[in-house]
């Protein structure tokens, strides 16, 4: 406390009361410590110190539905997480980008334009940390699960509280952060909620952090455990495409 703020407590505040007072604010203070800061400790989201916190749940998503990773596979980007969580049971494995100039991507396309994904085709579709780069994402829902085999499987991450990507905003948009129930209705509408799996992760603590740009290697095994649903850092849903679906 500043010795002004001591003054004022002796000026207004009873003598009796005054040590009780300054017992309470002692306890309940915050000390913002190395975080009190108008810039970021990391701004590229903790990359340059570990694996970032949404990652560590997006991980923690697929390694639980590694089962689901099999068959023809599409995955954005790159496809790390095919080849790191997919097994033996991978046929083969597309890589979708928006644009050209992606070495690694086998198919390039706009994910929310109608029939820009071959129909019927994969087993499995990972879109992680991808649909807030869409504009249009009931229209990204709908080709997904129209290129989706019957009974194949969607497992899709999103963020909730997060920071701006500038790379991403500097060259295709990044429009969206997501609920529950934003989700819940966007999938919903779309797959049928009886065909959803839908969670959330995070709380105040890890979503304060990753703002900042600490690793999950910085917190706490019991910190990012605790789920508070009011704080979703990421929401992630595993969604199947009904066996006799219309697309």
């Amino acid at each position: 406390m500043s010795k002004t703020s001591k003054d004022r407590i002796k000026q207004v505040i009873p003598k009796g009361l005054r040590e009780p007072l300054l017992r309470w604010w002692r306890l309940h203070r915050v000390r913002w410590g190395s975080l009190r800061r108008l810039t970021p400790v990391s701004g590229v989201f903790g990359l340059d110190r570990g694996l970032p916190i949404d990652r560590y749940y997006v991980e923690g998503f697929l390694k639980r539905h590694r089962e689901d990773i099999q068959g023809h596979v599409l995955e954005v980007g790159d496809p790390r997480y095919a080849k790191k969580f997919g097994g033996p049971g991978i046929s083969r494995i597309d890589v979708l980008h928006a644009v050209p100039g992606n070495p690694e991507a086998t198919l390039v396309a706009d994910l929310a334009v109608e029939g820009s994904l071959p129909k019927d085709t994969y087993d499995c579709m990972i879109l992680t940390q991808t649909l807030n780069f869409v504009f249009d994402v009931p229209a990204a829902l709908v080709n997904s699960l129209s290129a989706l085999k019957p009974r194949g499987v969607l497992l899709a991450t999103f963020p909730g509280i997060i920071q701006i990507s500038r790379y991403d905003m500097e060259r295709w948009g990044d429009y969206w952060r997501f609920t529950q129930a934003s989700v819940q209705r966007l999938f919903g509408d779309v797959f049928g909620p009886e065909n959803l799996v839908m969670e959330t992760h995070g709380n105040v603590l890890v979503a304060c952090a990753f703002l900042q740009g600490l690793a999950a290697s910085e917190m706490r095994e019991a910190e990012l455990a605790y789920h508070d649903p009011d704080y979703p850092l990421v929401i992630t849903v595993r969604a199947v495409k009904p066996k006799h679906a219309s697309t």
